[in-house]
């Protein structure tokens, strides 16, 4: 087996070790040279058989098998279904034929499994895995808009159970550690380290003269039932009803084609079953959403965390010891990102009792982790002991790294990263948490404006898994990389914009929840516009996400910008005065657009401000949440704001929720019915109803004739 991907080694007890070991890449994949060495592979298994006593599957790989090869997949259409169906169905009857050997075959797992590596391991009949925190089994398919296509649906339920292959392991795409997954009995066995992983798998290889899989046996019973069992039969209808709740609506389609081909499969044998699978599957390969998240959530998140945007900086930057102005919620929150990893924090504000407030924050979510079990009590406490409260600016020497996050103002802003700039290390990083404050004017505060970076993170920053760095005119290259560096260090995901108020993400965060409340004056019911947005597939909708950030802010926003020179006539901002003139602040005040004690409900007063009525369709309203964004990106890549698609895409569905279903905002646009050339005839369609903010810029006209892609257009 020249060149293969599957190296084939047999000892003197007649056991087979196969080594998965691709030697054209770093991770094993299901590419064409892995079907073709399994092909081979188990022509060998069947030819031999008589002398072999059995098989161990391991890997060479830091992981098991990394999964799919997605960047075939991303290329599949309508047009190629076949080819689809046929490469898919090959795949899965490799698989059983190495499960139908009738000699046992046992899997080593000495790390990772997603996707298609659970599924080679669950076509063996003992799995064997390191006991790793670092190692994660699972099918993150649906993350993707995929399914697990290689029997992976089939065998889990099978083996699980429906309910808890479907709740535990499919429909979300849990990554599971080691112990769960034995838990759940997706693995039999746990190994300390490699020998003893090898050592496991060939003592059940011994101890086995011959094996079956469980749903093999005559008489096996699915744990359980089937779906023609009674007590599983009256449970069966709740569950589309459930999902649908789950997913508020939105029209993902791989969660419902796992749930269907779960469901259908257990009602006719395993071959059967497999074809089922797989026609679910290619229906989502080939479709538009699948290739969407593929591009976005893979291809495009890993060139950002790659480092597309970073400059091209030899020395990696590493901080020691960072110091952080303001422990107020953002604040604390970066506190316990720096600290998280290793760094010391200084977490400075007016006084040692507010910053005592702020580590009290931090202390908070540390103790859930503690409560939970995932971090022991001397962790915490080493956890805790790395920030240092404090009030006096002199506590911040030695720090290599500043980030302010102090109230957006300004004066305020320029007077203590002035004093930190006067204590902190020499050549100290220092950057500005703002959201809209344009980072060359905050630059302007200190001596040394060219190591100032924008870097905004977003709220709660425990969660949420970006920061948005803002590039000055006067920022260095080597500042840049650094906060670049920074943020891959606490392990999350930085994208690049060059300065402009508002940057991108503020700036077409707020065209949304504008949108929803200029719907709202424009007489769509409030609960209509929430579900507008969620079935478009937003996380939530705008008159909430204008609540929970407070109604004044965007109106303290429009403001500045008012006297910067801009001027805002956006309808949306004047249902906002309405209500701040009311009172009804937004939910930090218990009381918007909603009341929030003792739950949230609509206030009542807005039918009598707003009375609802049939002005606006429904899909216009999904739409023009949509179009919003996407319009006001155009904009920002025209004005040179956004330089790389990849940052725009990822910034837009991991910082200001764009539904992943398009593949963020840029995708949008080039996905649209039509391409670029239908965006625009729509959106045109969208001004002339509703107000010239629709209007697309003259990028989008360009790209529109002759036929062509806004993603060609960033950085052209």
């Amino acid at each position: 087996m020249s060149n293969s991907t599957i190296r084939w080694e047999q000892d003197a007890d007649g056991i087979v070790v196969l080594t998965l070991d691709d030697p054209a890449s770093s991770a094993n994949t299901m590419n064409d040279a892995y079907v073709r060495s399994m092909g081979e592979t188990v022509d060998r298994l069947e030819r031999e058989k008589d002398a072999i006593r059995g098989v161990v599957l391991t890997s060479a790989k830091k992981t098991f098998f990394a999964g799919g090869n997605l960047g075939s997949l991303i290329q599949a259409t309508p047009e190629t279904r076949g080819d689809v169906l046929e490469q898919v169905t090959l795949v899965k009857s490799q698989l059983r034929r190495l499960e139908t050997l009738g000699i046992p075959v046992a899997a080593a797992m000495n790390g990772a499994a997603l996707g298609g590596g659970l599924e080679i391991a669950l076509a063996c009949h003992h799995r064997v895995v390191l006991d790793d925190p670092r190692v994660k089994l699972g099918f993150p398919e649906v993350t993707l808009g995929l399914l697990p296509g290689g029997g992976g649906i089939v065998r889990s339920v099978r083996l699980l159970g429906l309910t808890t292959a479907l709740l535990e392991l499919l429909l979300q795409g849990q990554q599971l550690r080691p112990e769960k997954a034995m838990e759940l009995g997706l693995v039999h066995e746990l190994a300390a380290d490699r020998d003893e992983l090898i050592a496991r798998a060939r003592a059940w290889v011994l101890a086995n003269e011959t094996a079956q899989q469980p749903y093999d046996v005559r008489g096996y019973k699915v744990p359980g039932g089937t779906p023609s069992s009674p007590s599983l039969a009256g449970n069966l209808p709740a569950f589309p009803a459930n999902l649908t709740k789950q997913l508020k609506g939105a029209p993902y389609p791989a969660p419902y084609s796992i749930l269907s081909a779960a469901v259908e499969s257990l009602q006719v044998d395993v071959d059967t079953a497999f074809v089922v699978e797989g026609r679910y599957f290619v229906d989502l390969v080939v479709g538009q959403t699948s290739t969407n998240m593929i591009q976005a959530l893979w291809f495009d998140l890993n060139a950002v965390n790659g480092g597309a945007s970073r400059p091209e900086v030899a020395e990696t930057f590493r901080a020691t010891e960072v110091g952080v102005l303001g422990a107020g919620m953002m604040g604390a929150g970066i506190a316990h990102a720096f600290a998280k990893v290793g760094v010391e924090v200084v977490l400075r504000d007016v006084s040692v009792e507010a910053a005592e407030k702020g580590k009290a924050h931090v202390a908070g979510l540390v103790g859930k982790q503690v409560s939970r079990g995932r971090m022991a009590q001397e962790q915490a406490d080493a956890f805790l002991a790395r920030i240092t409260p404090t009030a006096d600016a002199a506590d911040l020497a030695g720090c290599d790294v500043i980030v302010e996050a102090v109230f957006e103002d300004t004066a305020l802003k320029h007077r203590v990263l002035r004093e930190a700039e006067a204590h902190a290390a020499p050549d100290a990083l220092l950057a500005s948490n703002t959201s809209t404050l344009p980072i060359t004017g905050l630059a302007e505060g200190v001596q040394r404006p060219a190591d100032v970076v924008g870097m905004h993170f977003f709220s709660p920053v425990d969660k949420m898994p970006l920061v948005e760095l803002i590039v000055g005119e006067r920022t260095s290259d080597a500042a840049l990389a650094r906060a670049y560096d920074v943020v891959r260090q606490i392990g999350k995901t930085p994208i690049v914009v060059q300065d402009s108020r508002g940057f991108f993400t503020s700036r077409v965060f707020g065209t949304l929840v504008l949108e929803g409340a200029a719907l709202l004056a424009e007489g769509l019911a409030p609960m209509s516009i929430e579900r507008a947005a969620l079935q478009a597939g937003f996380p939530a909708g705008p008159l909430t996400l204008l609540d929970e950030v407070t109604l004044s802010l965007p109106l303290k926003i429009s403001d500045e910008a008012a006297k910067a020179g801009s001027v805002e006539d956006h309808p949306g901002l004047e249902v906002l005065r309405a209500l701040v003139e009311r009172g009804r602040t937004g939910k930090s005040a218990g009381r918007g657009f909603f009341d929030w004690e003792p739950e949230k409900r609509v206030w009542p007063g807005l039918g009598e401000l707003y009375p609802a009525h049939d002005g606006v369709p429904f899909t216009d309203a999904q739409e023009r949440l949509l179009f919003a964004m996407a319009v006001e990106t155009a904009r920002c890549v025209e004005e040179r704001v956004l330089t790389s698609v990849e940052d725009a895409n990822i910034g837009s569905i991991m910082g200001i929720g764009f539904p992943p279903l398009y593949g963020g905002v840029l995708q949008y646009v080039d996905q649209y019915a039509g391409g670029v050339a239908g965006f625009v005839a729509r959106a045109d369609e969208l001004a002339d109803a509703y107000g010239e903010r629709f209007r697309p810029p003259a990028i989008l006209l360009e790209r529109a004739v002759p036929a062509g892609s806004l993603r060609a257009a960033v950085g052209a």
